[in-house]
């Protein structure tokens, strides 16, 4: 059971699957850095600052909150669409950037893709021809 374990791992879909994870865990820090550090900030900056986030409608409970967190520690139940909606526009933007990507890698594995078609395949080296071979084995017959 313990070789069958290591011969799993050892197989080369398993191992490859391991580096995609944590390859993707880092793009993902990536990402969310890129989206959050310098695209957002831009784009509130057109919207005049509009903040979703604390958008929410009080279903339980006659008071009123200043923020959504401030409702949910009093423990009224609060139907919360302004969170939906920023997490709507934040998924947009990172699968905008992850699209953007994504065309940016194939772009450049297709012009690769060109330039090894276009590179000449190098030359095999000729070998003797037959005539010469004929020539050469009946010099060694005469001597």
């Amino acid at each position: 059971m313990l070789q069958e374990f290591k011969d799993f791992i050892a197989k080369g879909n398993v191992m490859d699957m391991a580096v995609g994870i944590i390859i993707g865990a880092a793009f993902t820090a990536i990402v969310k850095s890129m989206v959050g550090d310098l695209i957002k900030p831009f784009i509130g900056l057109f919207m005049g600052g509009v903040d979703f986030t604390n958008m929410f409608i009080v279903l339980s409970g006659e008071g009123t909150y200043a923020s959504l967190i401030e409702a949910g520690d009093t423990g009224a139940a609060v139907f919360a669409y302004g969170a939906f909606i920023t997490a709507v526009i934040n998924f947009l933007i990172i699968a905008f950037v992850v699209f953007m990507l994504v065309r940016y890698v194939n772009k450049v594995r297709e012009a690769a893709a060109r330039e090894e078609e276009a590179a000449p395949a190098p030359e095999e080296p000729k070998g003797p021809t037959e005539l010469e071979v004929l020539l050469e084995i009946r010099d060694s017959l005469k001597k």
